[in-house]
């Protein structure tokens, strides 16, 4: 038989960290003192990711490589201020050509407690067949749909809604071709697509939904980084 090729991977990590009320970028934000894409990029390697290219703000660069420098094959590369898309795509340039069914993750660093079994749930599935792999948790609250003005439209049936986490997997193939063609959108249908998963619906493609997981939390408010400080100190952070 042979031997599967490591998945690879881009951590998109260009954030502000100003909703949290930090001045530096967020992926640099300490979490029981390590900082939130150490994290990320730990828990990718655990997961059985090879290759990882981190997409980090221009001003930072150094700062993310001296952060990661006890991580194995990573590479630190300038994202964009445009847009996450941009940002994968410039992320997807670096990791340079890959095999039509070589796997591929891309992830965000304000999940950095999102544990390895996730990523190999999705990657085993990419590997199964599936094009393109997101991990869900069922919705629990009541979910509207609302008007410009506020006016409530609708109720969604709960059962058939599911809260999107990351990291998503993708053949690259099919990734590398939703990226190219959702650069050649407008802007407003670019922010229609606002996860990788999005860019291959776009184009007509399949997804399929695996288990996430509650510890994979997005870190964006002071409430969010509070709550992983308590889980991630029940962690190694060695």
């Amino acid at each position: 038989m042979p031997q599967l090729s490591e998945a690879c991977a881009v951590l998109t990590a260009a954030g502000s960290g100003s909703r949290l009320g930090c001045e530096l970028p967020k992926a640099l934000v300490s979490l029981s003192g390590r900082p939130l894409v150490w994290w990320a990029a730990r828990g990718l390697r655990a997961g059985g990711v090879g290759m990882i290219v981190v997409t980090a703000p221009a001003s930072s660069i150094e700062d993310f490589r001296a952060a990661l420098a006890d991580i194995e094959d990573v590479l630190v590369v300038t994202g964009s201020d445009r847009s996450r898309q941009a940002s994968v795509a410039l992320g997807l340039a670096a990791l340079g050509h890959r095999d039509a069914d070589a796997v591929v993750l891309v992830h965000d660093a304000a999940r950095p407690l999102t544990p390895p079994e996730v990523s190999a749930r999705v990657i085993d599935a990419v590997r199964s067949g599936a094009g393109a792999v997101i991990p869900v948790l069922p919705v629990t609250d009541t979910l509207k749909t609302v008007d410009a003005s506020g006016l409530v439209t609708g109720t969604p049936r709960r059962a058939d809604m599911v809260a999107v986490q990351t990291p998503q997997g993708f053949r690259w193939d099919v990734l590398t071709r939703a990226h190219e063609a959702g650069a050649s959108r407008s802007a407003d249908e670019a922010v229609a697509a606002t996860d990788d998963a999005g860019l291959v619906e776009a184009v007509g493609g399949s997804v399929q939904t695996v288990t996430g997981d509650e510890r994979s939390l997005k870190v964006t408010r002071p409430l969010d980084l509070a709550l992983a400080q308590l889980l991630a100190a029940e962690e190694p952070s060695a």
